[in-house]
């Protein structure tokens, strides 16, 4: 929508990723006037290619979709009950990835700008916010990212009189499907899994012999790498999303434990041979035309990309659509900064969302941002609104965000680290299942599974009761 929004009820959200498009569609849905600033086109970041909203710059996969048994796969249920716009647009996006919800990128992001634009609470402002958002915006969202430009971050910590945490996130690289040599690679999900849209043959798969696998670690640490400016060089990596010649540099096996096991996979054109390790590639969108390389986040440079990769059994000839890159990430400490709400406890009408509050993964920052909004439009409203059940992926997220992750262990105060959703984050069951319905005793892994269920059952319970008491209630007033 175009046009100037004056209404004093007026909350203006700075930033249209994927936290602060669902935070704006929040406000909107809740009957409340929202202004979204973009700086893109104006200015660019170091990873994003386009001005289109909620633009997916790293792996195009909102990884499980099972939401009896993981916890990203719950967050998915959560949102989709409380009418998220991220999850609506992933789902009417989707193409086949196993046991993953991954989307057609461009289809995906197009959807997200056709809900925002058609919205007619919504406009959509481009331009850089260059410092503390105006002083007459008295309810703001600020859902930036990991990507924040300079000048607001340095507004920002001039505020707090906090040093801003930051870590790098590196990029996979995309193949072309029609350059990858299947006579040697393979379609199979591990264990032959069958997600949303899949068959359980959903992964292109290349197989790599023990001296092939040397050799290839070896080329990954002797690779040229990219260089980091000398303001980056202590800037610690997230740990979900290593850049494998980091992995590499952990020690050999490294890899054939992470992205390279070879397990739950059977090589068609020599079923007698376990390969050594094994490569994956991901459908990348909805044409089946692009495959993004699975867990191959790499800062390397473009040239010993293309060298190496090419080494790997079915791409020795592929074209890359994109080679991997890396860009710098920046997150507050929130549990110190942030209350409750999500608001900067030194100038309350600043809220938080997304990944700059320490959440990690698309569907996390999504839901951060769906959570701001909801907390900003009851603010417009004059209303209050308590926070999700800890006992809910939402709620154990924004604990964790919130106040949770703050610990002494010997008289020192631990880190904040950014964290994808996580059964850990969770409230423990006051009664551990122990008995299958059939009355028989669980055993092993079996003990696992029905805690992780048990466990998903009682946040979806919780979390329909908090929609019936608090937000029903809300959209009524």
């Amino acid at each position: 929508m175009t046009g100037t929004k004056s209404s004093s009820n007026t909350v203006h959200v700075i930033g249209a990723g994927l936290a602060g498009s669902e935070a704006a569609w929040q406000l909107a849905e809740a009957g409340v006037d929202v202004v979204l600033h973009e700086m893109r086109p104006d200015r660019m970041t170091e990873a994003h290619r386009t001005a289109t909203p909620a633009e997916l710059v790293c792996s195009n996969s909102f990884r499980s979709d099972d939401a009896a048994n993981n916890a990203v796969g719950l967050l998915h249920a959560e949102m989709r009950r409380l009418g998220s716009l991220i999850m609506r647009a992933a789902d009417a996006n989707q193409v086949p990835a196993g046991g993953a919800l991954a989307v057609d990128r461009e289809g995906f992001s197009a959807a997200v700008a056709a809900a925002l634009n058609g919205h007619p609470r919504i406009e959509l402002r481009r331009g850089e916010i260059t410092g503390l958002p105006p002083s007459d915006w008295d309810n703001v969202i600020i859902a930036t990212g990991p990507l924040t430009s300079q000048p607001l971050a340095e507004a920002i910590r001039d505020l707090t009189d906090e040093t801003a945490l930051a870590f790098f996130d590196a990029i996979a690289p995309i193949v072309h499907r029609d350059t990858i040599d299947m006579s040697k690679a393979w379609f199979q999900s591990r264990y032959d899994k069958v997600g949303p849209g899949g068959t359980g043959a959903d992964y292109i798969n290349c197989p790599m012999t023990k001296d092939q696998y040397d050799t290839f670690v070896a080329a990954l640490l002797a690779g040229e790498k990219t260089d980091f400016k000398d303001w980056e060089t202590n800037t610690p990596y997230f740990d979900g999303c290593l850049p494998i010649e980091v992995m590499a540099e952990r020690g050999h096996e490294t890899l054939r434990h992470g992205p390279m096991k070879p397990v739950g996979l059977t090589n068609p054109h020599n079923p007698t041979v376990k390969p050594h390790a094994i490569v994956q590639l991901r459908q990348d969108n909805k044409l089946g035309t692009l495959y993004n390389m699975v867990g191959f986040q790499t800062k390397l440079k473009y040239g010993p990309q293309q060298q190496i990769f090419r080494t790997i059994p079915g791409l020795e000839n592929a074209e890359f659509a994109r080679l991997g890159g890396l860009h710098r990430n920046t997150f507050l400490n929130s549990p110190k900064l942030l209350d409750a709400q999500l608001r900067l406890r030194a100038q309350p009408r600043l809220r938080f969302a997304g990944q700059m509050t320490g959440c990690e993964g698309y569907v996390e920052s999504a839901s951060i941002g769906l959570i701001a909004g909801l907390y900003a439009a009851a603010e417009a409203r004059g209303t209050g609104l308590s926070p999700p059940p800890a006992t809910t992926a939402l709620g154990a997220l924004l604990g964790h965000i919130t106040g949770g992750h703050i610990e002494t262990i010997d008289g020192a105060t631990r880190s904040f680290q950014p964290m994808n959703i996580n059964f850990g984050l969770f409230p423990p069951l006051a009664v551990a299942p122990t008995r299958k319905p059939d009355g028989s005793r669980l055993k092993g892994n079996e003990k696992t599974v029905a805690k992780k269920q048990a466990l998903s059952a009682r946040a979806l319970a919780d979390l329909d009761g908090w929609i019936a008491e608090h937000l029903r209630v809300a959209a009524a007033a």
